[in-house]
């Protein structure tokens, strides 16, 4: 047996305990993957009211083919068509409408909407649905407001002094 100098044996041992010794393990990654969802709906809205007022005002039971207009304003959300009609409170979809007088007052105005200006215009009503114009005004949302214009006319004044009104309802179908 061959017996190694003191500073051969130290050398000896530590080139041992280098090639014998365990390694650490190599670091891993291990991984996985989830998905996010979500679903926009789509949804309009539309704005009216006091701020849509059409005030025709005083008119001589002379006047023909008194006009008017205002806007109102639909919001929708990105690339959803929309179709707008409008219902005047006596159901008709036909875009005529009747001004009504107040107390005993039976007399009743005849008017006309329209989406373009003028006695001849094109009539507004209320045969729109969530999939055809009708004879309603059609749009595509943008995500903003979108302003329409809403046409009046009164084609007669021959009636009874007094003030007269209507309450037409928009309906937008998406």
């Amino acid at each position: 047996m061959m017996v190694l100098p003191t500073r051969s044996r130290m050398i000896a041992a530590i080139a041992f305990a280098l090639c014998c010794m365990p390694l650490p393990a190599a670091a891993t990654t291990v991984s996985a993957s989830f998905m996010i969802t979500l679903t926009v709906q789509k949804v309009c809205s539309v704005t009216a009211g006091a701020g849509s007022l059409i005030a025709l005002g005083t008119q001589p039971a002379t006047a023909v083919n008194v006009l008017g207009q205002n806007t109102i304003s639909v919001t929708c959300t990105k690339t959803t068509p929309y179709f707008v009609g409008l219902s005047p409170s006596n159901n008709a979809t036909t875009g005529s409408g009747t001004l009504a007088g107040t107390g005993t007052n039976t007399d009743t105005i005849l008017y006309k909407l329209s989406s373009t200006a003028g006695p001849s215009g094109t009539v507004w009503g209320n045969t729109a649905t969530s999939t055809t114009v009708g004879n309603g005004v059609a749009g595509t949302g943008s995500g903003a407001a979108q302003t329409l214009t809403v046409y009046v006319t009164v084609p007669a004044m021959n009636y009874t002094p007094d003030n007269y009104s209507d309450t037409v309802t928009v309906n937008v179908n998406y």
